[in-house]
């Protein structure tokens, strides 16, 4: 699929309504999502894998890998109302296909720090891939992006797909190393932020981010 084809999909499907704050929820916007898919199509790492979007969102990035036909895909999220807009879009990406369409993806309400619920998958690796676009933890979530990383690369088998401010680009390559993983800074993009909280004074807001690509120190 070509670049503007995967920013026409991504388009196609439907943000937070409420987003909240404490969960520091915005947007995978269409152009930086798109660029992100279309990257990890060149390393043969959607088709076919199974993937993991951790901190799913409304489904953006996992719906459109599920499009672009990978084997299939788990959408995790901590917020309820996250997942049942996420399971609506794909209902909405589902009514003018083939009745089988999208079912390679399916969605699961659980916390990313809960390791009661992860040692499962981590006994046995499951998916090829993981995807995300953790919170970066600038609201009263300090760390919360490297916990993000940590399962991540716990749970791939393979690589593992991330955005991250690109001022913390030194310490998420000294953790990911600590974590047995080596990134790769792929792009340096900008995250366009509308103004989403009540607190924003802007309409909207650039923050330089580094799309990058880990594997594991071992592969």
């Amino acid at each position: 699929m070509k670049l503007v084809q995967l920013e026409m999909l991504l388009e196609t499907i439907d943000g937070f309504d409420n987003p909240k704050i404490q969960l520091e929820q915005y947007e995978t916007g269409h152009h930086i999502g798109a660029r992100m898919l279309f990257t990890m199509n060149s390393y043969d790492d959607i088709e076919d894998k199974i993937i993991l979007d951790l901190g799913t969102g409304c489904g953006r990035l996992g719906l459109s890998c599920a499009c672009l036909n990978a084997a299939f895909v788990l959408g995790v999220d901590i917020d309820p109302d996250a997942i049942e807009k996420c399971v609506a879009n794909r209902k909405c990406l589902q009514e003018d296909e083939e009745p089988n369409f999208l079912n390679n993806f399916d969605t699961m309400c659980a916390d990313v720090c809960d390791n009661s619920i992860w040692s499962r998958f981590m006994n046995n690796t499951l998916f090829d891939v993981v995807i995300m676009n953790p919170p970066f933890g600038t609201k009263n979530n300090k760390g919360i992006d490297m916990m993000f990383l940590r399962r991540a690369l716990e749970l791939s088998s393979g690589t593992v797909y991330s955005l991250h401010k690109t001022s913390t680009r030194d310490h998420v390559l000294r953790k990911a190393h600590d974590f047995g993983a080596k990134g790769k800074v792929l792009a340096k993009l900008r995250y366009d932020l509308p103004c989403t909280y009540k607190f924003h004074q802007k309409h909207t807001k650039d923050i330089e981010v580094d799309f990058f690509r880990f594997e594991k120190l071992n592969h």
